[in-house]
């Protein structure tokens, strides 16, 4: 067992299949994530990724402490490469729901963080427990958390390595909603559908602008802004969305 990649209409779910292991990654594991984002970024029927956890007690609980954290020191050690994924190494501007069922630790809250939105069961914590082990997390969990939710927290948690639970997560913003864990894909799902509606090409560019923006000036940000909107504007989906606005009626977005 390792990963699931199942494509589904315009939705891609990835399932992190070894529940008896609570989901621990491990480098087959990560050669298989790396290979489904790209196939996830590259197919142009796809429009938004669901990413989860199998069984009912963790989402991950990170990188396998007996097979890839060596393999970790090794490849660091020879400088090697990582698969490329989204949490190093791989972009893609289409979104992704993360949807959180159970222990989402180290590794596994890197995973989760480098979606756009969460969802999360109400058995679900969250933790960076790297510290406990002599490590800082390696996967982008020291840049992405202080920037999901107050330093302060982002801080406690990553120094003391102590994990929160479902409703402390959503307090601070680390979650966008907690639901029942028979709910979870329901709710993953639906919001997947929702994103599916508008016109997929500026949802695209909306993330970019999003991500890349926030990491420059405002002025700089402001000027990403104006040049993908004025790149949406040439776009048959945008003379669609016109169209279906005058006409009242519901636009057929093409991605084109």
């Amino acid at each position: 067992m390792g990963i699931d990649y199942v494509k589904e209409g315009k939705i891609a779910t990835i399932i992190l299949n070894r529940p008896e292991a609570l989901n621990a990654i491990t480098p087959e594991m990560l050669r298989q994530l790396s290979e489904a984002f790209v196939d996830f970024r590259d197919d142009e029927q796809l429009m938004v990724g669901i990413i989860t956890g199998a069984g009912e007690k963790a989402f991950s609980i990170g990188a396998d402490i007996e097979t890839m954290l060596p393999e970790m020191k090794k490849a660091r050690v020879q400088k090697l490469p990582e698969p490329p994924t989204i949490m190093c190494g791989l972009t893609t501007w289409k979104p992704l729901i993360a949807a959180i069922n159970g222990a989402c630790l180290g590794g596994g809250l890197e995973l989760a963080l480098a979606c756009d939105l969460r969802i999360a069961s109400e058995n679900a914590t969250f933790g960076m427990p790297e510290v406990t082990l002599g490590l800082i997390p390696g996967w982008g969990g020291t840049q992405r958390l202080p920037r999901a939710i107050p330093l302060a927290k982002a801080e406690e948690m990553l120094l003391t390595g102590r994990p929160i639970n479902a409703q402390e997560a959503y307090r601070v913003g680390l979650v966008n909603r907690v639901v029942p864990l028979p709910q979870l894909m329901s709710a993953a799902r639906q919001l997947a559908e929702l994103l599916c509606k508008p016109a997929p090409l500026a949802v695209r560019a909306a993330k970019q602008a999003i991500l890349q923006g926030i990491e420059v000036t405002l002025e700089d940000g402001i000027a990403l802004e104006r040049q993908l909107n004025d790149s949406l504007l040439t776009t048959e989906d945008f003379e669609e969305g016109c169209r279906a606005a005058i006409e009242k009626r519901r636009p057929a977005f093409k991605g084109k």
